[in-house]
């Protein structure tokens, strides 16, 4: 109850992060929740992705006030400035994207699949940035990249984001729920799914307050079916990457867990495949904070399709 008050979080929201904590850590700390409510009151820094095939982080080091990225080997953080002033990122050569969402689309397409690697969904691709980056990283291996976003006018910005990329790709409007593709159609599948954005409050701080309990449970529901499609829609042999930007557990491990109970699944350890990255926890799932990573709170975990 003070944390709620002292940091200015529902005390549902305090509760739920110090939950996700301990799962993470073993033994979080209400110092460490404290720690991490701090963070969300902070505001986020500017990162840019160059986009493979399409810039180049060393031309991005030229612009005054930028850094390399901690994590990513294709992020450069801005001390100021306005992102719309660079030409490059007008262009779509390069896109405005937190490092945590460059690590959930490096992860995925690192992780280890048995057999062809040619083509790659992005199941809820809006606004496109991982779906941007997602096919630079699929063209150096000859993949094609579909990706699809129920709104109209998301799938618009995907395919705005994805114009100008190298490769084969294409982006559609369409509910993935209905899985509008053969079953076993993809080698790779990105579900980067809709949540209640409890890791990215220090972009938008008013969303705390408009967020209810309620929301979880409805939006678990929608999680735990749009994996389920996503599990139909990779072949035996394939990778599913499951994300959210909530760690959240109802929307994390519990949607992950009831995906497993499937029988056709298996979890892998992502932390080896994020050799560059530190305090991953006990795995074998992503959880970035912004207290400790310095990047949005993101969650991924992989499944490899089994039979």
């Amino acid at each position: 109850g003070h944390l709620a008050v002292a940091q200015s979080h529902p005390r549902w929201i305090v509760d739920a992060l110090h939950d996700a904590l301990s799962s993470w850590s073993g033994q979080a700390s209400w110092a460490e929740t404290e720690d991490l409510l701090a963070a969300d009151n902070e505001s986020a820094g500017v990162t840019l992705v160059a986009r493979p095939g399409r810039s180049d982080v060393d031309e991005l080091l030229e612009i005054p006030g930028s850094r390399p990225g901690r994590w990513s080997p294709y992020a450069v953080h801005l001390e100021g400035g306005a992102p719309g002033d660079i030409a490059a990122v007008r262009s779509g050569d390069v896109g405005v994207q937190d490092e945590g969402s460059q690590l959930v689309a490096l992860a995925l397409a690192r992780a280890p699949i048995d057999g062809p690697d040619s083509t790659w969904l992005d199941m809820a691709a809006g606004p496109g940035g991982k779906a941007a980056l997602l096919a630079g990283l699929g063209h150096d291996r000859g993949a094609r990249l579909l990706a699809v976003d129920r709104a109209t006018h998301r799938a618009g910005l995907v395919a705005r984001s994805l114009a100008g990329a190298p490769g084969h790709h294409l982006s559609v409007a369409g509910d993935s729920l209905a899985g509008p593709w053969a079953a076993g159609s993809f080698d790779r599948v990105l579900l980067d799914a809709p949540c209640t954005g409890l890791g990215v409050l220090r972009r938008r701080p008013e969303s705390r307050w408009r967020r209810q309990p309620a929301d979880v449970a409805e939006l678990a529901s929608l999680q735990g079916r749009l994996l389920e499609s996503a599990v139909d829609a990779v072949r035996v042999g394939g990778v599913v990457g499951y994300a959210t930007c909530s760690p959240h557990l109802a929307e994390t491990d519990v949607v992950v867990a009831d995906a497993l109970r499937r029988g056709d699944v298996e979890r892998i350890d992502v932390r080896p495949l994020l050799p560059e990255v530190d305090q991953l926890g006990s795995g074998p799932d992503l959880r970035l904070w912004p207290h400790v990573h310095g990047t949005d709170g993101m969650f991924l975990s992989l499944l490899r399709r089994i039979r």
